[in-house]
């Protein structure tokens, strides 16, 4: 049974067909790129699938059950993890703090402790710190660190939810070539050693090319390729309409 089931997806915003009709699984080993033009409809796709907005039509299922009618929220916690374009952390906060914080809020003991929050879960955040190798930074505030390691941070929070899936958008945004590739390397070994399964937009190709072993590919709201990335790189239309314009 596929974990992630899009059947037929349809939005519109203002009279345009932001996702016309979308349909695609995912299997809980997968990962997966998603790729298109600037306003194909990668992120009001992922918008669909994680709950911040409702279709017009079609259904998406998560482990075998529908998901609509549940918030985003709701959605994390049966274990739809997500990541942005632009790094979602505290920047006030320690590197500690943030993971420590994400810890509470997911296993539901932000409104019921009386515990000062600091003297929370700290073992199992420094554990995902460890994941991700910020172990050292733990005590940094997260406004002190480089933009690689604010990602890295970004991640560890997602991971705090114990995603089965994970959505990335747009993970190596504003990267230099060599930290898209060790951002990438990481997230592809944890997806592995946890279990989880990736899709994430992206529009560096080499990115695309070196990491995903599936891409679909978007245009105008309409998912026009799927396949292995040799495939999709050779297929006349996706030459036509992105890959041909990025070369």
């Amino acid at each position: 049974m596929s974990l992630l089931v899009v059947d037929r997806l349809q939005r519109s915003f203002g009279g345009v067909r932001a996702v016309d009709g979308v349909s695609f699984s995912l299997d809980a080993d997968h990962f997966a790129a998603l790729i298109g033009p600037n306003g194909a409809g990668k992120s009001t796709l992922f918008n669909l699938i994680d709950g911040q907005i409702a279709p017009e039509s079609g259904s998406v299922r998560y482990d075998g059950q529908p998901l609509a009618g549940l918030s985003t929220a709701q959605r994390t916690r049966r274990g739809i993890g997500r990541t942005f374009q632009v790094a979602q952390t505290f920047a006030t906060m320690t590197v500690l703090q943030n993971a420590q914080l994400a810890l509470t809020v997911a296993r539901g003991d932000a409104e019921r402790t009386v515990t000062a929050l600091w003297n929370l879960h700290v073992d199992a955040a420094r554990s995902l710190l460890l994941k991700v190798g910020l172990e050292a930074r733990s005590d940094s505030a997260a406004s002190e660190l480089a933009y690689g390691d604010l990602k890295r941070l970004e991640l560890a929070l997602a991971l705090a939810t114990r995603p089965r899936l994970l959505l990335m958008d747009e993970p190596t945004a504003g990267m230099a070539p060599v930290e898209r590739t060790v951002l990438m390397q990481l997230v592809a070994q944890l997806a592995r050693e946890l279990s989880i399964a990736v899709l994430f937009t992206e529009h560096s190709m080499d990115v695309v090319f070196g990491f995903a072993r599936r891409v679909l590919v978007m245009s105008q709201g309409r998912l026009i390729a799927d396949g292995a990335p040799d495939v999709v790189r050779d297929d006349p239309e996706v030459q036509r309409v992105y890959l041909g314009a990025e070369a």
